[in-house]
């Protein structure tokens, strides 16, 4: 009876510390250990900050023990499905966009974290950033950064041409024929230039290439549009072809410029010759024809046995100064408003990646949210294909529209079931 009434004491303490909004990080004593499980990908350096970060956690919490579950982003996917389909997933976990719509169409995949408000700090949250995690009327996850695809101009190289940073897609036509070949005013990979001729065909017909639950909003005369739009870029040197790509060129100014994800732009700070300047382009598009989503999220397992401790968890690597300070802009610009105040008081912000979310939080607002299905690796597939398919003249851009349409429904269709 002692003993059930010291737990239950403590677990009150626990509950009116955390009742009071997690504004600073607490040491709460508690009778026993638990265990809790926390799975991430990334690299060498990211693995080396969360370590160190899980055991400022675990000083703060005695009562907790996390076991760290984590490896690069190929090995970790491969085994997040079979734990999933298992049941056998961490208790908190990082996960990706897309999966909120693989693993819980109907909002039952995840743990409702709207029911774990004592723990989770979400003032630090707009009603805009959550509704990114929201499934079925369900708060699933929580984004720790967002992302959209950005667009970095060598002004270097620009100006030894005698021209401005380009502000739309023509300027990129005329940047080729004023380099003549010595260099290409842009560079996409197979991402980018599915990102680029969706929004280019959006810009000129008014329409969105498809609905975040994957309903298609083209027909095969947009479709014709981005297959035509690669052709031209292409056979007029604006860009080599995307199969050619290859990131090193930015460091030798083959490539004057690039368009990748926000959340690549360490990349451009760190690696690029210093004798170049990169600086951020507008968007060539009006921001409803511009597409961000979640970079990363955290969600908490539905199946979990201590859903407390993991919101506890959860709330420190969101909101934490602790994690603030060690993760600082790795994984983005943090959505956490007390986390970004963190940064901002301590210098932390800075360099092109934040200068690429300055722009795109410019925009947020008016941007298209990018659909669960936008990234599937067979519809990029299939879209290059017939892409080179127009390219080398093996069928016409009308034609070749419609069975690129045809592909696609068929492939979100199979995706769905």
């Amino acid at each position: 009876m002692i003993k059930k009434l010291a737990l239950l004491l403590c677990g009150c303490m626990s509950i009116c510390l955390c009742c009071c909004g997690p504004k600073h990080t607490a040491i709460v004593e508690h009778a026993e250990q638990i265990e809790i499980s926390f799975s991430w990908w990334g690299k060498d350096a990211r693995n080396e900050y969360t370590l160190d970060a899980i055991k400022q956690f675990e000083e703060l919490h005695p009562h907790i023990k996390v076991i760290c579950k984590y490896s690069d982003s190929s090995g970790y996917q491969t085994r997040y499905n079979i734990q999933m389909v298992s049941n056998t997933e961490a208790d908190v976990m990082q996960i990706n966009y897309a999966w909120l719509e693989e693993y819980s169409h109907d909002g039952s995949g995840f743990y409702d974290l709207s029911t774990l408000q004592d723990y989770i700090d979400f003032s630090s949250f707009s009603e805009e950033t959550l509704n990114y995690g929201m499934m079925n009327g369900k708060l699933n996850a929580i984004p720790i950064a967002l992302n959209t695809m950005t667009i970095y101009i060598n002004e270097t190289i620009y100006k030894q041409h005698g021209l401005a940073v380009p502000t739309g897609w023509d300027d990129f036509f005329a940047a080729a024929e004023a380099m003549n070949g010595t260099c290409y005013p842009l560079s996409l990979n197979s991402k980018s230039l599915w990102f680029a001729a969706a929004s280019y065909a959006g810009q000129q017909t008014g329409h969105h290439i498809m609905a975040q639950d994957g309903t298609i909003g083209f027909d095969a005369a947009d479709v014709q549009i981005m297959l035509e739009f690669y052709r031209d870029m292409v056979n007029k040197q604006v860009i080599p072809q995307v199969e050619y790509f290859n990131k090193l060129n930015l460091e030798s100014g083959d490539y004057a410029g690039t368009m990748q994800w926000l959340s690549d732009a360490d990349y451009m700070q760190s690696a690029i010759d210093s004798r170049y300047q990169f600086v951020i382009m507008d968007y060539p598009a009006a921001a409803s024809d511009w597409y961000s989503k979640p970079a990363t999220m955290y969600a908490i397992s539905k199946n979990t046995e201590y859903p407390r401790e993991s919101a506890m968890l959860l709330d420190y690597l969101l909101n934490s100064e602790e994690m603030a300070e060690k993760q600082g802009i790795e994984k983005g610009i943090p959505i956490s408003s007390r986390a970004r105040t963190y940064l901002e008081d301590h210098s932390m912000l800075n360099g092109i990646k934040y200068d690429a979310f300055l722009k795109m939080e410019e925009h947020l607002e008016d941007m298209s949210v990018i659909s669960f299905y936008f990234e599937n690796a067979t519809v990029i597939d299939l879209f290059i294909e017939s892409c080179n398919t127009v390219l080398y003249e093996k069928n016409s851009a009308n034609d070749e529209a419609q069975k690129f349409l045809d592909a696609l429904a068929e492939t979100i269709a199979e995706s769905q079931n």
